[in-house]
């Protein structure tokens, strides 16, 4: 029942979309052309939908150097609290080389600390500790690592460690580290972590002074004095460096709306702020998001088709959030829409993808609204009609009762009176009648005496 319902559902979805498909395209679809960069690899992705606006080999595989430390942070946020204690191991410290804030075998921080130390300052040595906190084991947060890369859909990934520290079999691509960073940015507090500009570490157990940290990324933070690379729309990010990699830079970046995702790899200094700035421009003026639920005028939940009734069924209707990307020059109409199944929640039962130009632009889901109108008309028809009527019963038999005594009581007046009637005209006639008699013989009585008297 539930399949055919789901069913029932999509297709009244491709029934209402089927003017869309009937109108032919009138202008071509065009994207616009991107710029010239000197990345060997790179990705633009918007991040409430997913659509690549620009990349340049965009799978190809590459070391990632401490980009890596988004995934790292990401499954911290997920899977430990903020005050939870990371105690350094001797693993932690000596096992780890390059960028670090010089912790100490048996030092305790919190993990909120060792958030900011990885993702500001880049320790290394934060990096392991928080990957034996997490995964109650170096190796087993390594298997979370891939894990969860495979269930974001990295297809070009193999990580090998927390940090990005040179490694053969520790690798990725521009393409993978996008859906890293968009899944990473849907966390409050990642993002908060990585717009941070400065933190402050308090005293530990090893340490009596504070630790300053200030964050490595040039387009958010004016890093050793760095200002040309600033970048007003940027929220944070995450740089890379090593010999072998040389300079990769995850950025992301918020504008009218949108929210981009640039990742850069094999660069040379400072090209990846130069490439990263370059493309942030050209998808900020060359691009527009548009929300489906508020465009999309042949299907929605106030369409009549889709007020489904069968047993009290919810209505179904588009989540509001959903979008779709597009060049400034196309309109929402120019997009393509297609209705796909959901099988995987009972409240999501399918969703509607647009292509524009042979790319996915973004799209929604189709959603149980969870209104349920028929079962509230009845609710409130059973409060409200049973009680007057029971008392409308009530007076009705006891005034039936006076009423039936009143009819039999004038029926029987009526009665009495039409045969008081015709009585009262037979008594009259009987009266008349022996009056008449009585008077004629006092008159016959009356003449014969009279004779007898003159005789």
């Amino acid at each position: 029942m539930k399949n055919r319902k789901r069913w029932r559902i999509l297709l009244l979805g491709m029934i209402c979309l089927l003017p869309v498909y009937a109108v032919p395209v009138q202008a071509e679809e065009y994207w616009p052309e991107g710029p010239q960069i000197q990345a060997e690899t790179a990705i633009v992705m918007e991040a409430s939908t997913g659509a690549v606006l620009y990349e340049k080999n965009a799978h190809d595989r590459g070391y990632p150097a401490s980009t890596t430390k988004v995934m790292t942070s990401l499954l911290a946020v997920e899977n430990s609290g903020l005050d939870e204690d990371v105690t350094f191991s001797q693993d932690a410290v000596y096992k780890t080389e390059g960028s670090g804030i010089s912790r100490d075998i048996g030092e305790v921080m919190t993990m909120r600390e060792c958030l900011y130390g990885l993702m500001l300052e880049s320790a290394n040595e934060c990096g392991y500790a928080i990957a034996e906190h997490v995964g109650k084991g170096y190796d087993n947060f390594i298997d979370m690592m891939n894990r969860k890369a495979k269930e974001l859909g990295c297809a070009d990934t193999h990580f090998n460690n927390p940090h990005g520290l040179p490694d053969d079999n520790h690798w990725t691509s521009v393409y993978d580290l996008a859906l890293i960073s968009r899944e990473a940015l849907k966390n409050d507090i990642f993002r908060m972590v990585v717009n941070t500009k400065r933190y402050t570490i308090p005293p530990t157990n090893k340490h009596s002074e504070e630790t300053y940290l200030s964050n490595h990324h040039k387009m958010l933070n004016n890093y050793k004095g760095d200002e040309q690379y600033l970048y007003d729309y940027c929220i944070g990010g995450k740089t890379g460096y090593t010999s072998v990699a040389g300079s990769t830079l995850l950025t992301f970046a918020e504008k009218d709306g949108m929210t981009l995702i640039c990742a850069v790899m094999k660069e040379t200094a400072p090209n990846h702020y130069i490439d990263t700035r370059t493309l942030f421009d050209y998808c900020f003026e060359n691009f527009q998001l548009w929300n489906v639920a508020e465009n999309e005028k042949n299907y929605s939940e106030d369409a009549p088709e889709m007020k489904i009734f069968e047993n009290e069924e919810s209505f179904v209707g588009l989540n509001k959030t959903g979008c779709v990307v597009l060049p400034t020059a196309a309109a929402f109409e120019d997009a393509v829409p297609k209705v796909i199944e959901s099988k995987d929640s009972d409240r999501i039962v399918g969703r509607i993808e647009y292509t524009y130009a042979d790319r996915d632009v973004g799209g929604t889901d189709i959603e149980m609204t969870g209104t349920k109108v028929a079962e509230f008309k009845f609710k409130k028809k059973m409060d409200v009609v049973p009680m007057p009527e029971k008392k409308l019963i009530k007076i009705n038999v006891k005034y039936i009762v006076i009423g039936v005594i009143s009819f039999i009581l004038l029926v029987g007046i009526g009665f009495g009176i039409y045969h008081l009637a015709d009585n009262f005209y037979l008594i009259r006639y009987k009266f008349e009648s022996r009056r008449q008699q009585k008077h004629k013989f006092k008159e016959i009585k009356g003449g014969r005496w009279g004779r007898w008297g003159r005789r």
